[in-house]
């Protein structure tokens, strides 16, 4: 039996890696462990690791490593603690295999423990581009610290190959947030407006906004563009509240006093789960904000995606997705635009660039055929027909 390690330590990812999990823990040779970690274990983000729990996996350590702070000082120290409490984790429980998937500095800090204890890492979602969030040099680091890559796109499969991975490595699965859409057990409109305890509106938005962390654009400023813009739309709007990135404090305050403003047709949670979170998707009439769930999942539903600002940018993105500024005007006429019956017509034909699913039993499948044999790799080289320079040496 192998010992398979699964680290999550955020509400989406773990969204995303609910089936890869379930897939191991069904294995006939895979013995699951799982971590859970940074947002999961705090209150302020909705202590999501009860959700593990309640959809029946245990989890075999917590490592607590996330600060009350949002400053570059508070994040670094969180990686400083998450690499501490991984070290004694991976120690006690000694998997064969790690599985860590994206680009957040919890995952870094993973990447970084297991490779010193030459523990092999299955890497998901690598090879992406996302120009405007400290999350693309996380992402590509720890594709080189990894063994195995499971890649949402075949442009992203041949960047990890250019990054000189072994092509019998990296797999192109598709994205797993299509996984979860196929599987997930919908609410109706009614059960999610109690579970909501918010009345939708004749048209619907889900909002979700991160600051972009490699940019000097400030988060709070391009907020307000944001709030500023949805004043005037006449729809309902459900804000989830940003992930634990740097500057993101300021825009639970913000969001807050916009619903307080506007009780009747604004609502906000710091957590909606899995469940909840597709089912307003499929319910609403156009995502908005910078969340790679408005680029990946919202295509497969046939909905408008107004994506604003660079925190996505270099991301593969379907037709339904239209790019905006966050400026407060360029939002409106995104808004106007997503809105229209006309460009929701289009939609419906739309096809998503992240494939049909099936991306967590590939995962599964090819985990359970790999053979362990320690963490060394090779750096391999592409062949480049490069001209001949008479003057080198």
């Amino acid at each position: 039996m192998k010992r398979v390690c699964v680290i999550t330590g955020t509400r989406a990812e773990y969204g995303l890696l609910r089936w890869v999990i379930e897939g191991l823990q069904h294995s006939a040779s895979c013995e699951l462990q799982i971590i859970a970690t940074g947002m999961h274990l705090s209150p302020e983000f909705g202590a999501t690791w009860e959700a593990i729990e309640a959809d029946g996996f245990k989890i075999d350590r917590k490592v607590e490593m996330l600060l009350s702070s949002d400053s570059a000082v508070g994040i670094t120290k969180s990686m400083g603690l998450g690499m501490i409490g991984y070290a004694d984790a991976l120690s006690e429980l000694k998997p064969d295999l790690i599985v860590i998937l994206g680009d957040r500095f919890e995952m870094l800090a993973a990447a970084a423990a297991a490779m010193i204890a030459n523990i092999p890492i299955a890497h998901l979602h690598g090879g992406e581009l996302t120009v405007g969030a400290c999350d693309d040099p996380i992402r590509h680091s720890i594709t080189k610290m990894s063994h195995l890559h499971f890649t949402a796109a075949e442009p992203y499969r041949r960047r990890v190959v250019q990054m000189g991975e072994d092509p019998c490595s990296v797999w192109n699965v598709g994205g797993l947030g299509i996984d979860g859409i196929l599987r997930a057990d919908l609410m109706t409109r009614e059960e999610l407006e109690a579970s909501l305890d918010f009345p939708l509106g004749e048209k619907n938005l889900l909002v979700t906004f991160h600051p972009e962390t490699s940019t000097a654009n400030d988060p709070a400023g391009q907020m307000l563009e944001l709030l500023a813009a949805l004043e005037s739309v006449d729809a309902s709007i459900i804000f989830t509240l940003p992930n634990a990135d740097t500057g993101g404090r300021v825009l639970f305050r913000l969001i807050d006093e916009f619903v307080a403003a506007h009780p009747d047709r604004a609502c906000a949670h710091v957590s909606l789960g899995q469940r909840r979170y597709l089912s307003t998707m499929a319910i609403v009439d156009g995502v908005v904000g910078n969340s790679s769930s408005g680029l990946i999942e919202a295509p497969a539903f046939k909905i408008p995606t107004l994506n604003i600002g660079a925190r996505q940018d270099g991301r593969l993105r379907a037709a339904s997705v239209v790019d905006c500024p966050a400026d407060r005007s360029a939002i409106a006429a995104g808004l106007k635009r997503i809105l229209a019956s006309e460009f929701r017509e289009q939609v419906k034909d739309v096809v998503n660039p992240y494939g049909q699913g099936g991306a967590s039993e590939r995962i599964v499948k090819e985990i359970e055929d790999w053979t362990p044999r320690g963490s060394s790799k090779a750096f391999l080289d592409l062949a480049y027909d490069l001209p001949t320079d008479e003057g080198s040496v």
